[in-house]
Formats: structure tokens, C-alpha cells, sequence
């Protein structure tokens, strides 16, 4: 495997958890593994305002420093089950969520992050993992809460337009589609054969990977496709690119990405 060195984000969620467990089986090839926990002194009240008594401000300081206990010992609790040893790490980085991963990310092969969606998670540890893959340069795998992260599947898929964001997704994501034994690669809609779907073909061969092609009907949406031939086919990895449009223009109007996401049933590495 040429992953060597992975982050993954933990703020102590069960999406966390099932992420932390998630990279630890992708690290048992000899991956070194750092949990870090990114957390935000943004406050809505300034407790360090003149007008803030003293004893408020040492229980604003004395809750926040809690929760963040709290978490690092839901770690260390799971530290052993992990079966890492001394090639697991632990670290706070303090400052805005979402700048932190992206920067800490730059120094890692892959960004592993939980699906946190209705978790009511703490405002000043809450990951957006879109974000984090238009800020960071890359990749990040999100991995939906309470997957199995030793299921046995030796099967993913590249969704493919022939575009710039999922060229970019299927070369970060090369040295995990090395390691699952084939690959399905899957083109959506009209347009369901782009033109260097051939040479794409090619290039997977000559990288080791068993890869076939597969098309599939935009019905009822591409996002919702995706989704669909996930479910039946339960494949154990989607790859694909982040925003070939503009995240605004994805927000505004409801794009693939953030579809795909909010509904995947298995891990998807995002590029951009």
C-alpha cells in the first residue's frame, strides 16, 4: 500500500469512532495513524470581556476544557483495540475546525473523517468535510456512522465524467485501488461514455487493478444514482471528484456532492 501516513479527525462522536476504526484497519499494513482533535475557541459571549466576572470566565474555561478531556479520553479508550501500538498518535490543535484539518492535511497521504450529520455535535468541534476538501489539497475519505470497518469487500468504485475533479480523485486514490482487488468504473446520464473512458481503462490495467466499466441512468438524479448502485451492489469505497462546479452553485442549487455524501451507505474519498 503507498498510504504511509494518515490523519484521521476525532471529536469523539460515534461517526468519529467509526472513522478512527475505519483508518485503523487501512493502517494494519504498517500506517502510521494521528488522531487529532481540532477545536475552536470561538465563543458567542467574549468571556474575556471587562464585563465577565472572574468565576464566569473560569467555568466557560473549565467546561471547554472538559469537553475536550472528555474526548481525548474516549480515545484512549478505544487506544488498544486499535492494535496499532506506537504507530498511533494523539494531538489538540486549537483554531478554526475546518483551517486546522485542511492545514494539518497537507502533511498526510489522507484525511479520514466521520459522517456527522444529526449528531448534535458541539458547535467548536464540528468537521465539514466538503470544506476541508476544497481547502486542503488532499483527499478525504468520510466514513458513514457505525460502518464496519473490518467488513470484507475487495470491490470499490470511481465514479468518472472524464472531468479535472475526478481525474484528480482517481490518481489520489490510486494506492487504495491498488490494494481492493477490482474496481468498477461508473459513468452517469447521457454523456455516459466519455471520451477517455478507454484510456482510463488502460491506466487502471497498468497499475495492477481488475477494472470494468459500468453505465448507469441518471434516474431519478446522478447524486441519487450513485446512491442507488451503492445499495444494490454495496461496493466497499466510492471514489469521486468534489465540486466540478462551484460549491456555491452546488449549495444553492442541491449538487452531487453534497447529496452523495449526506446519504452515502459506504466510505467515500472525495477529491477536488
Amino acid at each position: 500500500m503507498s498510504i504511509h501516513n494518515i490523519l484521521v479527525a476525532f471529536n469523539g462522536t460515534e461517526s468519529a469512532v467509526s472513522a478512527l476504526k475505519y483508518t485503523a484497519s487501512l493502517a494494519r499494513g504498517g500506517a502510521h495513524v494521528t488522531a487529532l482533535l481540532a477545536h475552536s475557541t470561538h465563543e458567542v459571549v467574549n468571556s474575556h470581556a471587562a464585563w465577565v466576572p472572574s468565576k464566569a470566565r473560569e467555568i466557560i474555561a473549565q467546561a471547554n476544557a472538559d469537553i475536550l478531556s472528555e474526548i481525548e479520553s474516549r480515545f484512549e479508550t478505544l487506544r488498544d483495540g486499535l492494535a496499532l501500538g506506537d504507530r498511533l498518535h494523539f494531538q489538540r490543535v486549537a483554531g478554526r475546525v475546518d483551517a486546522v484539518l485542511s492545514d494539518c492535511a497537507r502533511g498526510y497521504d489522507l484525511l479520514v473523517v466521520g459522517q456527522d450529520h444529526g449528531e448534535g455535535v458541539d458547535e467548536h468541534v464540528t468537521i465539514h468535510p466538503d470544506r476541508i476538501a476544497l481547502m486542503s489539497g488532499r483527499p478525504v475519505l468520510i466514513v458513514p456512522r457505525g460502518h464496519d470497518a473490518e467488513a470484507s469487500h475487495n470491490h470499490a468504485a470511481l465514479a468518472w465524467d472524464g472531468g479535472r475533479a475526478s481525474a484528480r480523485a482517481l490518481s489520489d486514490a490510486l494506492g487504495l485501488l491498488e490494494d481492493k482487488g477490482r474496481v468498477t468504473v461508473l459513468t452517469v446520464g447521457n454523456d455516459a461514455t466519455p471520451r477517455p473512458v478507454s484510456e482510463l481503462m488502460d491506466h487502471l490495467d497498468r497499475h495492477g487493478v481488475a477494472a470494468t466499466h459500468e453505465a448507469i441512468a441518471a434516474v431519478p438524479g446522478v447524486a441519487r444514482a450513485l446512491i442507488a448502485w451503492c445499495r444494490e451492489t454495496d461496493p466497499c469505497l466510492l471514489v469521486m471528484g468534489a465540486y466540478e462546479h462551484s460549491k456555491f452553485r452546488e449549495d444553492f442549487l442541491g449538487g452531487v456532492t453534497a447529496r452523495v455524501l449526506r446519504d452515502t451507505p459506504i466510505p467515500v474519498l472525495l477529491s477536488h
